[in-house]
C-alpha cells in the first residue's frame, strides 16, 4: 500500500469518527440532568399497609407488613401484636426482593418453584447460620 493510500485511509477514518461525534453530541446535550420519579406518599403507603394487615387478620393470620419504595427502602412497617419477632425483617426482605425482581411476591413464588428455570433464585438453607 502506498504512503498516499495510507494517509487517505487515516484521513477518512478520522473524518468518520469526527462526523459520528458531531452527530451524537447533540443527543447528550438534549437530555435532562434530572428525571422525575413517582413515589407513594407516606399516607398512601400507610393505608396500603393497614389494608393488607386487616386482610390478613380477617383470614386469621398475625403478620408484619412492609411497604417499600421503588428502591426497596422501607416506607412503612406494621407488626401485628402476636406476629413473631422475625416477621418485620422477613416482610421487609420479601418486599425488597419483589422490587429487585420487579414482580409481585405471588408471581415470584410461582416462578421460582422447584424444577422451574428460575428456581435458582431461591436461597438455600445455610447450615452455618
Amino acid at each position: 500500500m502506498s504512503q498516499q493510500a495510507i494517509s487517505a485511509l487515516k484521513f477518512w477514518s478520522v473524518k468518520k469518527v469526527a462526523l459520528l461525534a458531531l452527530l451524537i453530541a447533540p443527543l447528550g446535550v438534549a437530555q435532562e440532568p434530572l428525571l422525575p420519579m413517582n413515589s407513594l406518599s407516606p399516607q398512601a403507603a400507610l393505608e396500603l399497609a393497614q389494608t393488607s394487615m386487616a386482610s390478613c387478620r380477617s383470614a386469621g393470620y398475625q403478620v408484619a407488613v412492609a411497604v417499600v419504595d421503588r428502591m426497596g427502602v422501607t416506607q412503612v412497617m406494621l407488626r401485628d401484636r402476636y406476629a413473631g419477632p422475625h416477621t418485620p425483617d422477613t416482610a421487609a426482605r420479601k418486599a425488597w426482593t419483589a422490587v429487585s425482581f420487579r414482580n409481585d411476591t405471588l408471581t415470584l413464588s410461582r416462578n421460582t418453584q422447584a424444577g422451574s428455570e428460575q428456581s435458582g433464585a431461591r436461597m438455600k438453607a445455610n447450615p452455618e447460620r
